[in-house]
């Protein structure tokens, strides 16, 4: 199993180094961080612990990682793990999700309402959320799931399947729910979270991004149902 991993990153100087450097698994070939505009010195602190580091200065986690897909596909690897560079996720994880997608299936995603999240770790509005969302998503499209974590690993040949397009903060219900649509065999396992390192998340650490957030997650989801 070659595997590469995607890391999209915006302003993480003060925890993107670590995360590269505990990505160990002797099954990763390369980590690829996609700097989304960053003001800070996350690029150079990428580069130093040994990722693969594209530029995207067009904003969106989604734009990011479609970016880095775009880099991958020149030498494509079996399978694609994403993971977030703020220190939240822990990278050990990784080798339990690779573990579970051996055993055949085509997309496993860390859980983390269903892991050990750290005090504070997940804010309320995070939490209703992802119940929210996963509600919707299982009577809509009849698979079950209890997060939208970030952390994922996922075969290219599914993705080439997915065909994934979204450039924002839809980009993780987008992918669960296409995988639910095309009827793929999906997993989750229990990971652990805890807070991020350096500023308040860009997304659920104010009102306004959590609205956003939100928005753009239900929205994602009512397009995919009209989609049939």
């Amino acid at each position: 199993m070659v595997v590469d991993i995607i890391i999209p990153a915006l302003d993480e100087e003060r925890a993107i180094g670590e995360v590269v450097s505990a990505l160990v698994d002797p099954r990763v070939r390369r980590v690829v961080v996609v700097d989304n505009g960053s003001r800070d010195a996350t690029a150079a602190r990428a580069r130093e612990a040994g990722a693969v580091v594209v530029q995207e200065p067009r904003r969106g986690y989604g734009q990011a990682c479609l970016t880095g897909l775009a880099t991958l596909s020149a030498d494509p690897p079996d399978v694609v793990g994403f993971i977030d560079g703020d220190g939240s996720d822990f990278p050990d994880d990784m080798t339990t999700l690779l573990d579970a997608l051996a055993r055949g299936f085509d997309m496993v995603i860390g859980s983390r309402t269903s892991g050990l999240a750290s005090r504070g770790a997940l804010l309320p509005q995070a939490i209703f959320g992802n119940w929210l969302a996963t509600r919707l998503v299982a009577a809509l499209f009849d698979h079950e799931y209890t997060d939208l974590g970030p952390m994922r690993v996922v075969t290219w040949a599914a993705l080439e399947k997915m065909a994934m397009q979204d450039r924002d903060f839809g980009w993780t219900v987008e992918m669960q729910v296409r995988a639910a649509r095309l009827r793929m065999r999906c997993a989750e396992v229990p990971v652990h979270y805890r807070r991020r390192l350096g500023d308040q998340s860009k997304v659920t650490g104010t009102v306004r991004g959590s609205v956003r957030a939100g928005h753009k997650i239900l929205w994602t989801i009512a397009r995919e149902a009209l989609r049939g």
